[in-house]
């Protein structure tokens, strides 16, 4: 699996005029604790449904527990990241489009009133809706449908498409009525504090042979190292020690793959001088030697 070198991903979606597009996650014999999404942020919105196995998201410092048939609802800018909970084969399947979907609805005061407060962000739906309000779990039916017409692509598909989310927004919006000024104040609070973390995650991910103390990340993003140390865990699902570790094994992981440089080279350009420890924590995260990661090519 290729993961994004930024945290920012810009995905790609079908055109521009139709920013909208389906992605198909299906990941194999997978064991309890593999990351099976990357930790990662977008200006697009994502439906996240649930096919197979047991998984736990972390959204914006939260952590969301999903199996078969569950939805998630990750809003724009949010941070996000996956685990699997189980052994053996798991999937899910993405729905990521961007607001502009509905650009020729935004004269629409009936769409400006109850959809596009939740696509622009002034509110938000819970990352489980049914969790929150069971009744909502009949709604989702109409994602099934958006996956199906994009699998079958019958002509105008596009069109069947942006009517059954929209319905899906409008119906989602009745459940969960405008937010009163307080809540809003608290989530406006959460986002900036979800933005200060987002460039140290980023240099995370581009400078995997630089090491960072906790004492220098605390730095980073102005926290004292005991605060730091919990938002992090909140934020990411694992301890900033874990989280470095985890991201140049995943580093580690794309350069044997891909290039032809020596486990010891390698080994460097991950931040470990020591080969012996690199190969211990390289099976520790990957479940496999170096050697025979780059054997099963």
């Amino acid at each position: 699996m290729n993961y994004p070198k930024e945290l920012k991903e810009y995905p790609r979606l079908e055109e521009k005029t139709y920013p909208f597009r389906l992605f198909f996650n299906n990941c194999r014999e997978v064991s309890p604790e593999q990351n099976i999404l990357f930790l990662h942020w977008h200006e697009h919105f994502e439906i996240i449904i649930m096919r197979e196995g047991q998984a736990i998201f972390h959204v914006d410092s939260k952590p969301y527990e999903a199996g078969p048939g569950d939805v998630l609802m990750v809003p724009s800018g949010g941070l996000h990241v996956g685990y699997s909970q189980c052994s053996g084969d798991l999937s899910y399947v993405s729905i990521v489009f961007h607001a502009s979907l509905f650009k020729d609805r935004n004269q629409d005061s009936q769409h400006e009133q109850f959809v596009a407060p939740y696509l622009n962000n002034l509110n938000q739906f819970p990352v489980m809706p049914a969790a929150q309000q069971p009744e909502c779990a009949a709604y989702y039916h109409l994602l099934e449908r958006v996956i199906a017409e994009v699998e079958a692509k019958q002509p105008a598909f596009q069109l069947v498409v942006k009517n059954q989310l929209h319905l899906f927004f409008t119906l989602m919006s009745r459940a969960f009525p405008a937010r009163q000024r307080s809540e809003r104040e608290h989530s406006e609070r959460h986002s900036i504090h979800r933005e200060r973390f987002k460039p140290l995650l980023e240099h995370l991910e581009n400078h995997a042979d630089q090491k960072m103390s906790i004492e220098a990340a605390a730095r980073f993003v102005n926290l004292n190292p005991f605060h730091f140390c919990k938002t992090f865990k909140k934020l990411t699902g694992r301890t900033f020690i874990d989280y470095v570790n985890f991201c140049r094994m995943d580093e580690a992981q794309r350069l044997l793959l891909e290039t032809d440089l020596t486990i010891t080279e390698i080994s460097g350009r991950v931040g470990c001088d020591n080969p012996n420890y690199f190969t211990k924590l390289y099976k520790q995260y990957k479940g496999l030697t170096p050697s025979q990661a780059r054997k099963q090519e």
